[in-house]
Parts: C-alpha cells; sequence; structure tokens
C-alpha cells in the first residue's frame, strides 16, 4: 500500500510542488520575504529594550538611560517592522526584476512610488501617515510588486522604451529606457488609486485585510496549524522541501510578528502565537519531523552504523539540521519511518502552539537568529516554559520513534552479522584447524 502512495505522490504531486516552487512570480515572494528576515530581528530586539527597566528596576543607570531614549528606542521598531510592506515590495520587485533582467534601480524606484500611491494616506496637517506601510501594507505591496515588474516586462517586451545612441553611457541610457515605463507605470497606479476611491471609496490595504481575513485569521486556529503542519511532514517525507508552502505562509508570519510587537509597544495583550520564531523553535525543534527522536535512538543502537549516524547527527539537529538523519537512517521515503515522522513530527511540533493558544505559554514577540534549541524557543518571549515544552517533545519524540526504529535495527543487526561471517573464507572449525598448525617453516 505505501509504495503505491509514493507512486501517487511522485507521479501527481511532485511535479505540482516542483512548478510551484520554481513559478517565477511565487520565488520572487519566497525570496523577498526571506529578505526581511533581519529586519523581523532588529524590530523584535528594538522592542524588547524599553522592557528591561521592568527586569532590572528603575534607579540603575541602564534603565535611566532606556527611559531617557525612549523615543530613541522607538524608533528602529517604526523604521523595521513599521515599514516592512514597503520593504517587502521594494525586495520582491527587486527579485522579480532580476528573473527578467531588467534595469534593477528602475524595478525598485517604480515598485516603491507605486505601492505609495495605493496605501498613502495624509492627515489633517497634510502629512504622510506610515499605518499602510507596515504589516497592513503587506499584501499589497506583495501585489504591486508583482503588477509593477510585469507591467515594466510588458513595455520592454513591446519597446515602448527610448533607445539611446551607442556611446550614450550606460546609466543615461538606461534612465532615458525608462522614461516611457515611468509615465505608463505611474499613470496606471495613479488611476488605480481614482478608482478604488471613488468606486470603493478605501485603499487596498483595507479591501485586502477585509478579503484575506478568513485565511489570515485561520492561522491563529491551531488545528489549523496542524493541519499545515501534517502537509508540510508529509511532503518533507517525499523529499520536496517545505520551503514551498513559504509564498503562503511567510507573509502571515511576518504580518503577526509585526502585530504581536504593535500590541506589546502598546501595552495590550499579544494576538499572534503563529510566527517565525515560534514555528522555527517547536515545529522545527531539531529539523522537521522532530528527528531528534531518531538520533537518540541511533546513539543508543547496537547497531555500529546507527550508532556512528546517531553521533553524526547529534550536533547539526541540535541547530535545526536534520538532513544526516534524514538520508543516513535514513527517515525519507522510509516506509517504517513515515507515522513518527509524518504523525508524531506534525503533532509534536505543534503541541507547544497549543500551549500558546490555551495560555499555558506567553506569545512571541520576537524571531530571534538560530541559535540552537531551547534557547531559541526561550528568545522567542522570554518565557521559561519554552524550555519545558522542548524538553516535552523531546521526551515525546524518542518514546515515539523507538519502536519504529527498533524494527529497523533489527533488519541491520542481522545484515551486520552476515556480513561479519562472509569478511572470512573458512569456518570457524576450519580456522581453530589452522591455528593449531605449526606452519613456520
Amino acid at each position: 500500500m505505501f509504495n503505491k502512495f509514493e507512486a501517487f505522490m511522485n507521479r501527481f504531486f511532485m511535479p505540482i510542488a516542483h512548478k510551484v516552487d520554481n513559478q517565477r512570480h511565487l520565488s520572487a515572494i519566497k525570496a523577498g520575504m526571506v529578505v526581511m528576515t533581519p529586519f523581523t530581528i532588529l524590530g523584535s530586539i528594538f522592542t524588547i529594550i524599553p522592557a528591561l527597566p521592568n527586569m532590572l528596576g528603575p534607579k540603575n543607570v541602564v534603565s535611566q538611560f532606556i527611559t531617557s531614549n525612549a523615543a530613541l528606542f522607538d524608533l528602529p521598531v517604526k523604521l523595521s517592522i513599521g515599514m516592512i510592506g514597503l520593504y517587502a515590495c521594494l525586495s520582491i520587485a527587486y527579485n522579480l526584476g532580476n528573473h527578467y533582467k531588467l534595469y534593477i534601480p528602475g524595478c525598485v524606484t517604480l515598485s516603491g512610488f507605486a505601492f505609495l500611491m495605493m496605501v498613502a494616506t495624509f492627515n489633517k496637517a497634510g502629512q504622510l501617515d506610515v499605518a499602510n506601510l507596515g504589516a497592513r501594507g503587506l499584501f499589497t505591496g506583495m501585489l504591486v510588486a508583482l503588477l509593477t515588474v510585469e507591467l515594466y516586462h510588458w513595455c520592454k517586451t513591446h519597446h515602448l522604451t527610448i533607445k539611446m545612441p551607442e556611446g550614450v553611457p550606460d546609466f543615461v541610457s538606461r534612465s532615458f529606457e525608462l522614461i516611457p515605463v515611468t509615465l505608463i507605470t505611474g499613470g496606471a497606479f495613479i488611476a488605480g488609486r481614482f478608482a478604488f476611491l471613488n468606486i470603493a471609496g478605501e485603499l487596498p490595504p483595507s479591501i485586502l485585510t477585509r478579503f484575506l481575513a478568513p485565511l489570515v485569521g485561520s492561522m491563529d486556529n491551531p488545528w489549523a496549524v496542524l493541519a499545515l503542519n501534517f502537509a508540510i511532514c508529509t511532503v518533507f517525507f517525499f523529499g520536496i522541501h517545505s520551503s514551498v508552502f513559504s509564498p503562503i505562509t511567510s507573509p502571515i508570519m511576518v504580518t503577526f510578528i509585526a502585530e504581536n510587537i504593535a500590541a506589546m509597544n502598546a501595552g495590550e495583550a499579544i494576538p499572534h502565537f503563529y510566527t517565525a520564531g515560534a514555528v522555527s523553535s517547536f515545529f522545527g525543534f531539531t529539523g522537521c519531523g522532530i528527528s531528534i527522536g531518531c538520533v537518540v535512538a541511533c546513539m543508543l543502537s547496537k547497531s555500529k552504523r546507527y550508532r556512528k549516524i546517531g553521533k553524526i547527527s547529534l550536533f547539526p539537529a541540535l541547530f535545526g539540521i536534520n538532513e544526516p538523519i534524514l538520508f543516513g537512517a535514513p527517515i525519507i521515503l522510509n516506509p517504517i519511518m513515515f507515522i513518527p515522522h509524518v504523525f508524531g513530527g506534525a503533532i509534536i511540533g505543534t503541541l507547544p502552539m497549543f500551549f500558546m493558544h490555551w495560555g499555558w505559554i506567553a506569545k512571541p514577540i520576537f524571531n530571534p537568529p538560530y541559535v540552537g534549541v531551547f534557547l531559541e524557543g526561550f528568545l522567542t518571549n522570554g518565557d521559561y516554559r519554552t524550555i519545558l515544552a522542548n524538553a516535552l517533545q523531546l521526551v515525546l519524540a524518542v518514546a515515539l520513534y523507538w519502536p519504529f526504529f527498533k524494527v529497523m535495527e533489527r533488519v541491520e543487526l542481522r545484515d551486520e552479522a552476515k556480513k561479519a561471517a562472509q569478511k572470512s573464507i573458512f569456518s570457524k572449525e576450519d580456522e581453530d584447524t589452522l591455528a593449531g598448525l605449526d606452519l613456520d617453516f
């Protein structure tokens, strides 16, 4: 039955997954959202700094410095997380423009102009309101970047550009080439803003927020996250990297961490548990599938091969790299390991998110750089209970992988015994006879 299921996945699902992974727009979104990681880390760090006086006490020098410079420490948050929509738009435009081999400065500047045209609002004093430049404008920024670069590519394909004579410096030629493209693109988005305000009565961020609310809101449900994690573990088991899901999941996680940071700064309850930090710390605990259970089982094995694999796999697993055990045991495409990797990986990996949803663990306010198991989880929210949750995951993973590994181990021990027996061309009786002979000449 497993062979039929494997054949079905290879025949129908894997080609679709590869097409999705290589699709230019989705690839540009995926690459563009990865670039947002440093901004979310920066914003998260400076969100934590104002809370230090509450932990250190108000009378020491550090707390007084932080308190007296509160506006300065708040500025990196506003200029990173608070403008994540703009940065995502520019980054995605860069990646899609690079795919088409277009003039990158033109792609980036045009997309920035188009994004501001679609989201900018002004207060009574005529000052720009930055509310739509952050998480609220993230999905608008993604769409605007794709549309802008596609429009630029269309103009280029149909020769709607100004071609300068040979000998003109390249940067000058490229700038003149961009004039018709800028007029067409700028005109299209100016008309788009006029249409939205006069027909819909609101700008795209408000419309998209309402339209995407069911999709985004579903990720506040741990059961929906469990179903997603089950799908990720399944495709990973068949050798398809989980990055095929990132064009959908990454924007949601970026939106959620931005809203969590904003809620913390406002002194409100933190709303979301599904962030990149939480996913990496819990679902990615020692790698997709919580494969540390198999690593520990290998290290305690009677088989020489499995003990070597376990020792080699342990250190990488502590930093979320589980390829050595996935392909060394192997786990990938191994029917015996399907249940612990797919079902166990999804359930054990999502369990701490249920704890966050139920209020047993604090929700995340930081996407830390990968610093290894246990510490990474603690850094996401500063709650010591995340360490206990990771420890529970470790125990459950070992308990789940152990019986399935023992099935593999019995087969391996038989093979090792056969290989050992085949090393000598003599039987044990022959070897005893030869040992008793005096063969010196």
